[in-house]
């Protein structure tokens, strides 16, 4: 990832759309669905303790993003629809994703592929379920 990417600014959320469309001070301007910014949350529970243990994330084509809050001058933590809100987006991240975003969208869809599973929303993990006789 570049360090010291150029400062935002401008940073708008399309909700119709579901996209982020976010302008560095470089004249860079970046639309970033708000799946990709799911499935590449900086946060832990996404990226893991260490290379190789990410969690691959599915059934994200719908999310939305219900708000979003400063992190102090460095970074974005925006709420998503399916509860999750512990990333950090530093500029810096979010302008390596605007960069990226055409490879880091094909492997994503490339990984799903590969573990069977879909960008489609199924079923909560821990629903219940009918008890059978």
């Amino acid at each position: 990832m570049e360090n010291k990417a150029p400062q935002p600014t401008e940073v708008k959320l399309h909700q119709k759309s579901r996209v982020m469309e976010i302008a560095f001070s470089d004249g860079s301007r970046f639309e970033l669905s708000y799946e990709l910014l799911r499935v590449y949350s900086p946060s832990a529970e996404v990226r893991g303790h260490g290379p190789g243990r990410e969690t691959l994330q599915v059934g994200k084509r719908d999310v939305e993003i219900r708000s979003v809050e400063p992190s102090g001058n460095y970074a974005i933590q925006p709420e998503f629809s399916d509860g999750h809100d512990s990333g950090i987006y530093t500029w810096d991240y979010l302008y390596w994703l605007g960069k990226n975003r055409d490879k880091l969208w094909r492997d994503y869809l490339e990984r799903l592929e590969q573990a069977g599973a879909s960008r489609a929303p199924g079923p909560a993990p821990f629903e219940a379920r009918p008890k059978s006789k």
